[in-house]
C-alpha cells in the first residue's frame, strides 16, 4: 500500500470526477476567446486598479536574453528587486489579498516565513494549437458519466467559460501542461526539531493528451503514463513503479505495476488514492500533488469566483542549480528569499467533503491562476474546521513546452510544525528538468520497472 502511494506521488497528470454540468456555449461566445477582451483560455486581458497588469502574451517559447533551448534559465525578470515584503508585522495591511494559509504561515513562523512581492507580469502566451483546441472545447465539452469523464479536444482547456465548481475542477485537473517530463528530483521532509529526511527519485511522465501531434479526445482511453524509481531513502531504494491513468474513470481505473526489491518481482498494485500518505514521511496525501491531484468525487465543489491574491509566480530562481539545498531547505519553510510572489487574479474553488465518505481534509480551498488554470496555492482544513495543511507550487515558464511547469512544491503541516519540499532539481546536475522530449509507452511498462529495479 505504501509503495502504491509512492507511485501515485510520481504521477503528474491530474485526474478526477464530477457530476454532470452545463458547459457548452454558443459559437459567438467562443469567438470571444483570443479577442480584444479575453485571452484564448478565457482570462480577462485587462489589468485592474489593484495592480494586476494587462495581459500581453508576447513571449511564446522564448524571451529576450534566453540562454538556451532547454535547461535552467533565470528568465526575463531576473534583474528585478522586490517592491515590498509582507511579514507578520504588516500582514493586516494586505489581508484582503492573502489566503488564510498565508496568514497562518506568517503568524506561526514570524521569523521564517515572509513574502517578497515583485512586479506582476502576464507576458507568457499560449501556443496556437492549445488556443484552437480550447475554442473547440468551449462549444463541445461536457461532463459525462456522472462526472467520471469529460468530452472535448484533449490539450485544450475543457471549460474556458466555467459555469460551476464541477467544470472548474476539471479545468484544474486538465490545464495546458507539458507533454513529457524527465528529471532526477529530490525531496526534503523537515521536522519541527529541524531534522531532515531526504528522498530522491528518477521521474518521468508521458501525457498523451498534451502531445500536440497525438492529443486526440478526452474520451480516448489513456491520459498519461507515469514512471518513478527511488534512490533515496535507503528503505525505498530500488522500488520502481510504472502505470497509466485513464481519461474516463467510468471505463477504467489507474493501473500501476511495481518492482519490489524485497521480493525482486514486479506485481500489480492494489487500488489507492485520496488521502493515503505519500513516502518518505507521509507529510502529504496522494491527492495533494499539483495542489490537487486525484478523483474529486468525495467533495462537493463550489466555484467561489475570481479574486486578486498574492501567489507564487514566475519562480525561475528557486530552481537555480547555483542554489544548494543547505541554503534552500531551512526550518519551518523553504528560504523565502528565493520565492517570488506577484499579484494575480485567481479562480477560487471550494471543496466540502460529502456526507458518508472519509478524507483527512474536510474542506479545501484551491487558488488557480486565471491565465493558466494551474493551482498555485491550496488551503486544507481538518474535521474540526481548523486549517491543517497549506501547500503551494512554484511554477516557472518552460521554453521547451511553451507552458508553465512546476518547480519546487511545498507542503506545510501546521499541526506538526513540519513541511515537505518536493520536485527539487537544484542539485540534479545534467538530470535537471527536460520537457517535451520524446518518450514511448514501452518505457512505462512492467518490463521497464523490472529492468530499473535490477
Amino acid at each position: 500500500m505504501k509503495h502504491y502511494a509512492t507511485a501515485l506521488l510520481a504521477f503528474c497528470a491530474c485526474w478526477g470526477a464530477a457530476l454532470p454540468a452545463q458547459a457548452k456555449v454558443s459559437t459567438d461566445k467562443a469567438a470571444e476567446l483570443g479577442g480584444p477582451k479575453l485571452t484564448c483560455l478565457g482570462a480577462e486581458k485587462a489589468g485592474s486598479p489593484g495592480g494586476v497588469p494587462a495581459y500581453s502574451g508576447k513571449f511564446v517559447g522564448s524571451w529576450p536574453g534566453m540562454k538556451g533551448p532547454y535547461g535552467y534559465d533565470p528568465g526575463p525578470y531576473a534583474g528585478e528587486k522586490p517592491l515590498f515584503t509582507i511579514n507578520a508585522q504588516n500582514a493586516a495591511q494586505y489581508a484582503d489579498k492573502l489566503t488564510d494559509g498565508q496568514k497562518a504561515l506568517l503568524q506561526k513562523y514570524p521569523q521564517g516565513y515572509r513574502m517578497l512581492v515583485y512586479a506582476s507580469h502576464r507576458d507568457f502566451g499560449t501556443p496556437q494549437w492549445v488556443c484552437d483546441a480550447t475554442r473547440q472545447d468551449a462549444v463541445t465539452s461536457e461532463v459525462l458519466h456522472d462526472g467520471m469523464g469529460i468530452s472535448g479536444a484533449a490539450g485544450g482547456l475543457p471549460f474556458p467559460f466555467p459555469q460551476s465548481g464541477l467544470e472548474a475542477i476539471w479545468n484544474m485537473i486538465n490545464p495546458p501542461r507539458a507533454w513529457t517530463e524527465q528529471a532526477l528530483t529530490d525531496i526534503a521532509d523537515v521536522y519541527a526539531n529541524g531534522s531532515i529526511t531526504w528522498g530522491r527519485n528518477k521521474f518521468m511522465v508521458l501525457s498523451l493528451t498534451n502531445d500536440p501531434k497525438q492529443r486526440g479526445s478526452y474520451q480516448d482511453k489513456l491520459n498519461s503514463y507515469f514512471y518513478t524509481s527511488y534512490l533515496l531513502p535507503e528503505r525505498e531504494k530500488g522500488f520502481t513503479a510504472v502505470g497509466y491513468q485513464p481519461n474516463d474513470f467510468a471505463h477504467d481505473a489507474t493501473q500501476s505495476w511495481q518492482y519490489l526489491p524485497g521480493i525482486r518481482r514486479v506485481r500489480e498494485a492494489p487500488e489507492v488514492g485520496f488521502d493515503y500518505p505519500v513516502p518518505p514521511a507521509g507529510m502529504r496525501t496522494v491527492d495533494d500533488d499539483y495542489g490537487f491531484n486525484g478523483s474529486p468525487e468525495r467533495y462537493t465543489w463550489k466555484l467561489v469566483g475570481r479574486k486578486e491574491i498574492y501567489v507564487p509566480y514566475n519562480n525561475f530562481r528557486v530552481n537555480d542549480p547555483a542554489i544548494k539545498y543547505k541554503d534552500l531547505v531551512q526550518p519551518n519553510t523553504i528560504n523565502p528569499d528565493y520565492v517570488r510572489y506577484e499579484l494575480h487574479r485567481v479562480w477560487v474553488l471550494e471543496g466540502d467533503l460529502k456526507p458518508g465518505v472519509r478524507h483527512i481534509y474536510h474542506r479545501r480551498l484551491l487558488y488557480a491562476d486565471e491565465d493558466t488554470w494551474l493551482t498555485n496555492w491550496a488551503d486544507n482544513y481538518d474535521a474540526r474546521g481548523q486549517l491543517y495543511r497549506v501547500n503551494f507550487v512554484n511554477y516557472h515558464y518552460s521554453q521547451e513546452c511553451s507552458c508553465y511547469h512546476r518547480g519546487v512544491s511545498v507542503y506545510h503541516d501546521l499541526s506538526a510544525s513540519s513541511y515537505e519540499a518536493g520536485y527539487m532539481v537544484n542539485e540534479a546536475g545534467e538530470h535537471w528538468w527536460r520537457i517535451n522530449q520524446p518518450l514511448s509507452p514501452e518505457q512505462f511498462s512492467p518490463d521497464a520497472a523490472a529492468r530499473a529495479g535490477h
